[in-house]
């Protein structure tokens, strides 16, 4: 048998330990359910034996007194959380899996604090046995000899940008945990950047490479943190404002980057008030129209009296470096900006990446939401809420 692909805790982005920390010091007792879901027509190719197995090990895994240490030298993370993670364990028997309909399903149910760093695992191990079990069927095709040449034309557009006036304050983060091609994989491209593209890489999501290489662990919250508030929230209607402000009272102004897309940019604006949107450093894409949602976002800002210049927009949609430097182009000196790149820096290998995604649907036994600004992106088990939600909030997809 191969070495497990998951062998560390730290090894997943760095929101799943923040939010965490938040639900074992707000909410320890809260439950919750989270599902997968494939949104392309890519054919998972695994086998539910070989899945199981890669789970089972995640049970074993514990976090070294080497990893706990570093993570008390980061400045939001607590003693009393600390002292948690030193008996925190993963049950591989809170992960329920079968083929239905001949695509893979998974549920994960338990204490949400319990289950929730499931999500980044599970998604890299798929992506992993996925790619491993297809591109290992053609043997004409060195996959990683083109991960290689792309790669390589990555860093040379880089380079290429040190002679272009106006782009020194360009920046990208590593975004791709996820959904990348391998761990060893994963490590050699962010390896690349900091060796030759130290002046536009700003650090990686991921805490175990941040750990290792002596990189900026980067992320502050996912839709799971304003999702679950649709139900620990004191109403569905302030549910996002009620999440925002534990946020901030959990997290005293750092990791201040709010994300807008769990119901839509529209309703969140509606939320985003002048008092928080002082108090937040900036906001974070992940669906719809990135320029007309950062000309929103500038335009609220405005509206607000507030100097966007003094603010961040990051972008992390389905981002490719040509596209983050035309948005880039867009918005410099109007507002700071900054990118998150997953997929296409840890999976471009001249094949199809798989588009996958495990996302919350319950807290305490009652249905929650993620809306977004994108067909597709929509994700809950219960239409009814669907419809309430959308009812509450105005929504309307963008088009």
């Amino acid at each position: 048998m191969q070495d497990p692909i998951i062998q560390s805790l730290l090894d997943t982005d760095l929101y799943k330990y923040t939010m965490q920390q938040s639900m074992v010091r707000r909410y320890p007792g809260a439950t919750a359910k989270m599902a997968f879901r494939s949104r392309g027509h890519l054919p998972i190719n695994l086998s539910l034996v070989e899945l199981r197995r890669e789970i089972e090990c995640l049970g074993e895994l514990r976090l070294s007194d080497q990893e706990l240490n570093w993570l008390a030298g980061l400045p939001y993370i607590s003693g009393q959380f600390l002292d948690y993670l030193t008996t925190f364990r993963l049950d591989p028997g809170a992960v329920m899996l079968a083929f239905r309909g001949g695509q893979l399903d998974i549920e994960i149910n338990g204490n949400w604090a319990s289950i929730t760093h499931f999500e980044i695992f599970l998604l890299s191990i798929i992506s992993e046995l996925h790619c491993r079990n297809t591109y290992g069927l053609d043997g004409e095709y060195d996959v990683e000899q083109q991960g290689r040449d792309r790669l390589e034309q990555k860093l040379l557009c880089l380079n290429s940008l040190k002679s272009r006036s106006g782009f020194e304050g360009f920046q990208f983060v590593d975004f791709g945990t996820r959904r990348r091609y391998s761990r060893v994989w994963q490590e050699h491209v962010v390896r690349q950047f900091q060796a030759r593209a130290s002046e536009f890489f700003a650090g990686t999501s991921n805490l175990d490479l941040a750990r290792r290489l002596g990189l900026m662990p980067v992320g502050t919250m996912a839709h799971e943190w304003l999702q679950s508030h649709q139900v620990l929230g004191q109403s569905l209607l302030s549910s996002q404002k009620d999440a925002l402000k534990v946020w901030l009272q959990e997290y005293q102004g750092q990791l201040g980057i709010a994300l807008t897309d769990t119901i839509s940019m529209n309703a969140f604006l509606r939320d985003f008030n002048g008092e928080l949107a002082r108090a937040y450093a900036g906001v974070r894409h992940d669906s719809g129209d990135p320029v007309a949602w950062g000309e929103q976002a500038l335009a609220h800002y405005r509206a607000l009296g507030i100097d966007a210049r003094d603010k961040m927009l990051v972008f992390s949609d389905k981002l490719d470096l040509q596209r983050a430097i035309e948005i880039y182009s867009h918005f410099k000196g109007r507002i700071n900006v900054s990118f998150g790149i997953g997929t296409y820096l840890t999976n471009d290998m001249g094949y199809q990446a798989p588009n996958i995604v495990l996302k919350l649907v319950e807290v305490n036994g009652l249905p929650v939401a993620k809306l977004s600004d994108s067909p597709g992106k929509t994700m809950c088990q219960d239409a009814d809420f669907i419809s309430r939600l959308k009812t509450t909030f105005q929504y309307r997809q963008a088009s």
